[in-house]
C-alpha cells in the first residue's frame, strides 16, 4: 500500500468525525442569546474537539510528505489510531452534557491520551523505516514540546479524577496551544 492511500482515508476518516461533532451539539431550549449562553460547556467541548482533532491533522499533512515508505504496521497503528479518534463525537457529547461530571471528563481525556501516545508510536514507526526524515517524537515538534503536552494531559487527568472534573478539557486546551505553538 503506498503513503496516499492511508492518508486519503486519514483525511476522510478525520473529516467525518469533524463533521458529526457539529451534529451532536445541543440545541438551545429556546433560541436566544441567553439560550445559546447556557450551552456555552457544549460549544466549548465542541470547539477544543474540533480544534484538537485539526491540529493532528494539520500536524500529519504538513510532515507526510517526508514519508516515503510504510509498512503494515503503520497501517494498523494507523487503523488503531482512527477507532480512537472515532469515539471523540461520542466522549464529546457526554463532556458536553455532563461538564463537571469526573467520569465524563476522565473518558474524554484517557481518550485524547491513547491517540497521542498512538501518533508517538506511529511516528516511532515512520521514523525507523524513513531515517532520512529525522522524525522526533512527534514529526518535526521538539521532544520537549511533545513530553510538556503529554505531561500537562496527566496533569489535567489527575485533577479531573480528584478535584476539579472540567481540568481535562482546559488541559487539553493548553496542551493544545503548547502543541500548536512548538509546531510554529
Amino acid at each position: 500500500m503506498g503513503k496516499e492511500r492511508i492518508t486519503a482515508f486519514e483525511d476522510a476518516i478525520l473529516a467525518i468525525i469533524m463533521t458529526i461533532l457539529v451534529l451532536e451539539l445541543n440545541k438551545p431550549d429556546q433560541v436566544t442569546w441567553h439560550g445559546l449562553w447556557l450551552l456555552h460547556d457544549s460549544f466549548f467541548a465542541y470547539a477544543i474537539s474540533f480544534f484538537w482533532i485539526g491540529l493532528m491533522w494539520v500536524s500529519h499533512h504538513n510532515n507526510w510528505h517526508y514519508v516515503k515508505v510504510i509498512n503494515m504496521q503503520t497501517v494498523y497503528l494507523t487503523i488503531v489510531l482512527l477507532f480512537f479518534a472515532s469515539l471523540f463525537p461520542y466522549t464529546t457529547s457526554l463532556v458536553s452534557d455532563n461538564f463537571d461530571n469526573a467520569t465524563a471528563q476522565v473518558l474524554y481525556g484517557l481518550i485524547v491520551i491513547i491517540i497521542s501516545l498512538l501518533n508517538v508510536a506511529l511516528f516511532f514507526n515512520l521514523g525507523k523505516i524513513n531515517p532520512e526524515a529525522t522524525f522526533k517524537l512527534l514529526y518535526t515538534a521538539s521532544n520537549r514540546v511533545v513530553l510538556i503536552d503529554l505531561g500537562i494531559k496527566v496533569i489535567g487527568l489527575i485533577l479531573a479524577l480528584t478535584i476539579f472534573p472540567p481540568a481535562m478539557l482546559y488541559s487539553i486546551f493548553i496542551a493544545s496551544l503548547t502543541i500548536g505553538i512548538g509546531f510554529a
